[in-house]
């Protein structure tokens, strides 16, 4: 069987919300690397290491882009720092993250006449977890820029707060302002 990183077996790993269970792949990886086997297909990053997503949206951005080898390194070693922090499997916590702080709601304008209406909808399931991927990394850079800290001390910091539900952390802070904005436009 093959080990994440040869250290992390995700055999073990469960997604407790069904919302999202099809949309985290969980299959054995060593490396999280397709080179991009992916990208022809519309909605086909489902089949993506939910690991590899995560390493693909920490390089989004002006200094990281394209910067694979050093974003994998970089989880690499959150996923060290989250296991000697909380003793349990780093991509269980990802995937208790992810389903944390994606948004269950989200507003949409919709044009009467002459008038834009905000109107509550729910947010689909693979759009809930691009979206927690997405504030996850933004979260994790926006702590490390001009810090003491590393990017993947802050990285495992983020991941660690988003899977307890921390209300301080960028990706709940988030998530919970886009639900707020949402609930008022019902």
């Amino acid at each position: 069987m093959s080990k994440l990183f040869s250290k992390w077996d995700l055999s073990e790993v469960e997604v407790t919300d069904p919302g999202i269970q099809r949309y985290v792949n969980l299959d054995p990886i060593v490396i999280p690397h397709t080179s991009g086997k992916h990208s022809k297909q519309q909605f086909n990053k489902s089949n993506l290491s939910i690991v590899e997503r995560l390493v693909n949206s920490l390089m989004r951005g002006g200094n990281n882009t394209g910067k694979k080898q050093l974003a994998i390194r970089v989880v690499d070693d959150a996923f060290d720092i989250i296991n000697e922090k909380t003793k349990k499997n780093p991509v269980q916590v990802l995937v208790e993250a992810i389903s944390n702080a994606g948004q269950r709601e989200e507003v949409v304008r919709l044009k009467y006449g002459g008038i834009s209406v905000p109107k509550a909808v729910d947010t689909a399931p693979q759009r809930r977890v691009d979206s927690a991927l997405r504030h996850i990394a933004i979260g994790a850079s926006q702590s490390a820029f001009k810090s003491k800290k590393s990017f993947a001390e802050c990285l495992a910091s983020e991941l660690i707060a988003a899977s307890k539900r921390d209300a301080k952390c960028f990706s709940i802070n988030r998530k919970d302002g886009k639900e707020r904005v949402a609930k008022a436009a019902r």
